[in-house]
């Protein structure tokens, strides 16, 4: 990176300059932590739910915490960045996630389920929050570079998530402690915040969202609202959001309920629980570090109904595989099929620049109710049925995920 970026955003496709690289790699490395974050919570769901000593419909139940603050991060994002611009929205978002991290150990420490709890709401919170404001960020540094971009965004994501599985893994195999495993990683995301967040360029929040901006300043609030409100009636995006719900549905279940269901449904131990975990992010790194280029060569419509193919063969190999080679190479097609949807989605809202932060809020929001709703359907189904046989409930959304491929259609040609 260059100097940081105090700079408004004045460069175009044809013309990149070192300050929008720096934005650009700083909105990289917020991705990067992101996944980080979620990964070091999900890599020892196995150990908290030892600790706590809770069934797997109570572990839905805790998970819930998280969905349910997430969702809250959501609603919230849109009125943060008019408030206080990008920049300070995400330190504000990674500010609260680390707090919460810190609570999440404290309360496995104590044995307190309820502690955990609220920790894991605070967590979703800043991960809610942060997630639409990086990706309208990043969807701007998209547009100001000229190249498809978000799925590079999402790999990095992705990379922090493998990082995170793996370091996960390492510190189950050593036994140590949740809490000091929790309150390293926060300290390390914090620190590593404070310095690329100088990059992020610090402007006026976008007219688009902005409380005060002469586009909106002889409104009422209740005006503004309805103008955000009015996304919902848009077809287009609702289809994007059942997108968004299948790919996030299947991405989601994997971070909640695939460590888990390698241990309970295969057998397999807690440390090669977080290891398959690793192998199914790495995957997704893969999907999206490639994704980019292949979408501006063939479109999103092809890749992601190729995509939704790959993610029903690699659950039907992971439900049903009778050896381990056969459970990896389900977790591999699983996490290559998820691994698109989301980004892909986030640039599809962002294609229409008007009211762009609301119409990325209300497709992560559809996104994210499978966060909200599939950690409690699962654990419930998982206790009735068994959590392998609760996976087929993903199979269906993925089905749908592809059928609404055609809204995510480009609306306008990106240059490389």
């Amino acid at each position: 990176m260059t100097q940081p970026a105090d700079q408004t955003r004045t460069a175009g496709p044809s013309q990149v300059t070192g300050g929008v690289l720096a934005w650009r790699n700083a909105v990289f490395v917020i991705f990067f932590i992101s996944g980080l974050t979620l990964a070091t919570w999900m890599s020892r769901i196995p150990a908290v739910r030892d600790g706590l000593r809770l069934s797997t419909a109570e572990v839905g139940i805790l998970i819930f915490g998280l969905s349910a603050g997430s969702v809250l991060g959501l609603v919230s994002a849109v009125w943060m960045l008019a408030r206080f611009g990008a920049r300070r929205s995400m330190l504000l978002s990674i500010t609260l996630t680390v707090i919460g991290l810190f609570l999440v150990g404290a309360g496995s420490s104590l044995g307190s389920a309820p502690f955990v709890f609220c920790g894991l709401a605070l967590v979703g919170f800043g991960i809610g929050s942060l997630d639409v404001v990086m990706n309208v960020e990043g969807a701007a540094a998209e547009r100001e570079i000229g190249k498809t971009l978000m799925p590079l965004m999402h790999a990095c994501f992705s990379l922090g998530t493998v990082v995170g599985a793996f370091i996960g893994a390492g510190a189950s195999l050593v036994g140590l402690a949740v809490q000091w495993h929790l309150a390293g990683i926060a300290i390390l995301v914090l620190a590593t915040a404070v310095v690329a967040l100088r990059y992020i360029p610090l402007v006026d929040p976008p007219v688009e969202i902005a409380a005060d901006s002469p586009a909106t300043s002889g409104k009422s609030r209740r005006a503004r609202l309805r103008e955000s409100l009015t996304v919902w009636a848009d077809l287009k995006i609702l289809l994007i959001g059942m997108i968004v719900l299948g790919m996030t549905f299947a991405e989601g279940s994997a971070n909640d309920w695939l460590a888990l269901a390698s241990v309970d449904g295969h057998g397999l131990s807690n440390a090669e629980g977080a290891i398959v975990f690793g192998v199914f992010v790495a995957a997704m790194t893969v999907g999206r570090v490639i994704g980019g280029p292949v979408i501006d060569r063939f479109g999103r419509v092809p890749v992601l109904r190729s995509c939704a193919v790959l993610g029903v063969l690699g659950l039907l190999l992971f439900i049903l595989a009778p050896s381990h080679a056969l459970i990896y190479a389900g977790t591999v097609l699983w996490g290559l099929g998820a691994s698109l949807g989301f980004p892909v989605g986030m640039s599809a809202a962002a294609d229409d620049t008007k009211n762009a932060a609301a119409r990325v809020s209300a497709v992560a929001m559809i996104g994210y109710f499978a966060f909200l709703v599939g950690p409690p359907v699962l654990g419930i189904l998982g206790q009735s049925w068994g959590i392998l046989n609760a996976l087929f409930l993903i199979l269906g959304l993925m089905v749908l995920a592809g059928l609404a491929a055609p809204a995510a259609r480009e609306t306008r040609h990106v240059s490389g």
